[in-house]
């Protein structure tokens, strides 16, 4: 399994739910962040903003769907054809366990099995 954390312009965010809804993926969780990038925030005149407000969204995805994950999230979250400075960024890592809260079930790549208390 993977977690594919994908950060993406407030404006963005419900075409790329709509997306990953309607291709199968609607397991995300979705937070408001802020922060800057590379290019340091952006400079309006004689204000700069430091700290621009994005969306998070987190999903775990098996290992053979991330890169279709991947490839909806930029098809959708990309500003214009080529993107621009700010449209966000994707980072994925591994899961090794996950568990069900309400039901106990522990799930791996070996496979599944309840949690006993």
């Amino acid at each position: 399994m993977q977690m594919i954390r994908a950060i993406v312009r407030p404006e963005k965010v419900d075409a790329v739910l709509e997306k990953l809804m309607s291709e199968g993926f609607p397991a995300v969780t979705r937070m408001g962040v802020s922060g800057r990038g590379k290019q340091r925030g952006i400079k309006i005149g004689d204000i700069t903003y430091d700290e621009i407000p994005k969306e998070l969204l987190l999903m775990v995805v098996p290992d053979g769907d991330k890169d279709l994950v991947i490839k909806l999230v930029l098809a959708t979250a990309r500003s214009g054809g080529k993107g621009a400075f700010g449209d966000g960024k994707i980072f994925v890592s591994p899961v090794d366990e996950v568990y069900t809260v309400s039901s106990g079930i522990r799930e791996t790549a070996a496979g599944t099995e309840e949690v006993r208390l």
